[in-house]
């Protein structure tokens, strides 16, 4: 039992040494756990020695600012590399190209401004991509072009305001897609297109203040929109309509409403569809008209919007009627016209028949 004992001490402390050698210094390489933590150390590049055996691999918190090509082909086995919060701007083509086993990759608080489409080449088993707090600007259809099995986007604050027709056209098993914080104006048809797994769609805190009737129609598997605090003054029944999942929660806080009858009425149709739920209506204000500024929607007398509908169906009918008697009276004077003629005609005869 000793000589067992003692062997065994002899090969966990060979297996110590032999980790020791692949581990940078300044890193935790646990090898009995495959994590390797380089947290804080601080690194301003990649480190060159990972064991690769090494799953986990933490290299947040660092002043890391460029991630090579290959910069990974010794650790092959990765399945989790957090790069969060360090001074990336520059993700060169094919840096995590055999990255096969990869699952999650943490890149937010960096400052990447452009994705390309050799970002994502090698990432086809990716699950989830943190790019929170970069500077990008625009997205394109190059952008996430290999990420076919990706399940989590997290694209909150950077500086989004445009984003392609075919930019999230790989993502036919995307689940959670976060967009909040960025500056979109308008939501264009086509650009959730191929989300039909979609479940989380979180646009909070734009600057959206339309969005076009067929934009919501792909997303058929969606349990919650998110589009509290943005720009819109008013909404298109038909929008909403569109969503045929069997429930879909939907956050419209913090928008500067229009409280007219119409919104009135577009709200009370909402509120009738049982497989929609407006979590936060009774959380509406209005930002107009002046008068009901900062007024809750909900206790905005719906008297006045029934009494504009009476006045307009008055109106409606006057004008009809002043249209039909208009048209009446001018048959009637046609008609007494032709007669008037029509004796005239007959005097003539009757004055020639005398010669």
């Amino acid at each position: 039992m000793k000589e067992f004992l003692f062997l065994l001490l002899v090969v966990t402390e060979a297996s110590s040494r032999s980790n020791s050698s692949w581990c940078e210094v300044g890193c935790d390489c646990q090898g009995n756990l495959k994590f390797t933590i380089c947290s804080r150390v601080p690194f301003t590049q990649l480190p060159g020695r990972v064991p690769p055996t090494t799953e986990l691999l933490d290299l947040s918190d660092n002043y890391i600012s460029i991630i090579p090509k290959r910069s990974f082909s010794k650790n092959r086995k990765l399945r989790v590399l957090l790069l969060q919060n360090n001074s990336i701007s520059v993700v060169e083509d094919g840096s995590f190209s055999q990255l096969e086993f990869l699952q999650k990759l943490d890149l937010s608080w960096n400052r990447i401004s452009t994705l390309t489409e050799g970002f994502s080449i090698g990432l086809a088993f990716l699950r989830e991509l943190q790019l929170a707090h970069n500077r990008l600007s625009s997205l394109d259809s190059r952008s996430f072009l290999h990420l076919d099995g990706l399940q989590r986007l997290n694209l909150t604050s950077n500086s989004i305001h445009t984003i392609q027709v075919r930019s999230f056209s790989s993502m036919s098993t995307l689940r959670q897609l976060h967009l909040e914080d960025n500056q979109l104006t308008s939501l264009k048809s086509g650009i959730f297109s191929m989300l039909r797994s979609l479940e989380v769609l979180n646009l909070a805190g734009n600057q959206i203040n339309e969005t076009e009737m067929g934009v919501l129609k792909p997303l058929t598997s969606m349990t919650l929109l998110n589009l509290a605090n943005n720009q819109l003054s008013t909404i298109n029944f038909k929008t909403f309509l569109a969503i045929h999942t069997y429930s879909t929660h939907i956050l419209l806080e913090g928008n500067p409403w229009n409280c007219d009858c119409d919104l009135q009425r577009v709200f009370l149709k909402l509120r009738s569809i049982q497989r929609l739920f407006l979590d936060d209506y009774y959380n509406l204000t209005c930002k107009a008209p002046l008068v009901l500024n900062d007024y809750r929607l909900m206790n905005v007398d719906t008297e006045l919007c029934l009494a504009e509908t009476v006045t307009v169906l008055i109106i409606t009918i006057t004008v009809v009627i002043t249209v039909l008697a208009a048209m009446l009276m001018g048959e009637r004077k046609r008609k007494k016209k032709k007669k008037g003629k029509h004796w005239t005609q007959q005097g003539d005869l009757s004055d020639e028949s005398d010669y």
